[in-house]
């Protein structure tokens, strides 16, 4: 089984490699667990009427409108730039889907995924939905300063293992 996820030539031209379909695999299962958290915050436990809710001494659920990009910076107060970023998020899902394709290395799959993920569940189906991002992960405890998504999580992590893989490199392949 590992042997199956081992580097692997590039797939041919118009072809999706195996680890390419598991970087879009790891997107999909990104954007389903954050749609559904949100789904379960605005429409089940209403935190924007109930927030903060309290449900560790250094977790709590607290609800965030962040219409910039990453930790509110940037903001897109106004119609246009709320599509500007939409426009920008879309280029940027764009070029990690094109990228995805063509995954050899499982580590650089899997980091692609999620930042595939993230940015479409932030980036692209929040800003569109409700004109900014929905962030309700507050672990005000730790002196963590921000509140964020699980979307946002999935982004940092898939960076966080980008750079891994960056510094790990793929296995010189022996002559034949």
């Amino acid at each position: 089984m590992a042997e199956d996820f081992a580097d692997e030539a590039p797939a041919p031209a118009g072809r999706v490699t195996r680890l390419g379909v598991l970087a879009y695999a790891v997107a999909a299962v990104v954007v389903v667990l954050d749609q559904l958290s949100k789904f379960w915050i605005l429409d089940v436990i209403h935190l924007p009427a109930n927030s903060p809710v309290r449900v560790l001494p250094i977790f709590q659920l607290t609800m965030v409108w962040n219409p910039g990009v990453s930790f509110g910076m940037l903001r897109a107060d106004t119609a246009a730039g709320k599509w500007l970023l939409v426009a920008f998020a879309l280029a940027i899902v764009a070029a990690l889907a094109v990228w995805a394709r063509r995954m050899t290395r499982p580590l650089l799959a899997v980091a692609v995924g999620l930042m595939l993920g993230g940015a479409l569940g932030n980036n692209l189906i929040d800003r569109v939905r409700f004109g900014a991002v929905a962030d309700f992960l507050d672990f005000h405890g730790l002196y963590f300063p921000w509140v964020f998504n699980l979307a946002d999580s999935a982004i940092t992590v898939g960076v966080v293992l980008l750079l891994l893989d960056s510094f790990l490199g793929s296995k010189p392949r022996a002559a034949t």
